[in-house]
């Protein structure tokens, strides 16, 4: 049987075909992410994208992410957490029954407040099959961080925080964009270590914000450094109120240019690091596939 998975986003589209073992053979990247596709037209995408794939009778295709939300392909109903690979293989929506699947995102709820993600499940599913583990907490820093705690192999719970998205809010829409360069440049360490130490020292992130206005007022801050010092800020307060022992490990999975910053603010709380790329999600929709073989 000929597996292939895509990782379907709001803004981006990726494809893979794998062998036997779950080694990737070809990968794909387009910018078709949902949002770029018209209502009714997501089949004519795929087969456009990845019909010569898909031309082997034997062929079956796995998608995660937002193309199983409200705006996607069809929607595909949450799981439950806690849930497990068997868990979430059994309530894959079928666009094509037996040959194109859709994995379904889970939900939880804090406070009587429903959690949901997309595509981190997958991700973190395929990290536990990459480190051989069954247990840890995993961090998937973006737009909408993800905090996911799993244990036996089940993702128990997990909690979303919004901090790319207020890092993007505060950098072009509030006072502390006058204050800031019109681009972000490269990462400057020692400004991005100073916002993460003054952010767990701090209140909370509504006190701490303000010290890029007034940093930059008294020159203690330089114009490129700026826009490191806000992202350690945001970050740092992601990290202030997670509950971490100086013992623990967290696996961060996402882009090296996201990983490597977590590390060097994780660093600041004591706590191991070990960083996973792009490869989560494929060895993830291949753990989901040996599932629906066996």
């Amino acid at each position: 049987m000929a597996w292939i998975a895509v990782d379907w986003g709001s803004s981006s589209l990726r494809g893979a075909r794998f062998d036997d073992a779950g080694a990737v053979l070809e990968e794909r990247a387009f910018a078709r992410g949902i949002l770029t596709v018209p209502k009714g037209e997501f089949g004519a995408v795929f087969n456009q994208l990845f019909g010569d794939w898909m031309a082997p009778s034997d062929a079956r295709c796995l998608i995660s992410g937002m193309a199983g939300s409200q705006q996607g392909w069809i929607e595909a109903p949450y799981c439950a957490c806690s849930a497990n690979l068997d868990d979430v293989a059994a309530r894959l929506a079928w666009v094509e029954p037996g040959r194109i699947a859709i994995v379904p995102g889970l939900s939880c709820e804090h406070t009587g407040v429903p959690d949901v993600m997309r595509g981190e499940e997958t991700q973190v599913f395929g990290a536990l099959r990459l480190l051989d583990i069954d247990a840890g907490i995993f961090v998937l820093p973006g737009t909408h961080s993800k905090w996911v705690r799993v244990q036996g192999g089940r993702i128990e719970s997990f909690e979303t925080l919004m901090t790319g998205e207020f890092y993007a809010l505060l950098r072009q829409h509030s006072i502390l964009a006058r204050s800031l360069p019109p681009n972000d440049a490269e990462l400057v360490d020692t400004a991005f270590d100073a916002g993460i130490a003054h952010a767990l020292r701090s209140p909370g992130l509504l006190q701490a914000a303000f010290s890029v206005r007034t940093l930059s007022l008294f020159d203690r801050l330089r114009l490129n450094e700026r826009p490191s010092y806000l992202s350690g800020l945001v970050i740092g307060e992601e990290l202030r109120t997670r509950q971490l022992k100086g013992d623990e490990q967290v696996v961060v999975i996402g882009a090296e240019v996201l990983t490597k910053r977590y590390e060097r603010a994780l660093a600041q709380r004591d706590v191991r690091v070990r960083s996973i790329g792009a490869q989560a999600t494929w060895n993830g929709l291949f753990s989901i596939a040996t599932r629906i073989r066996a």
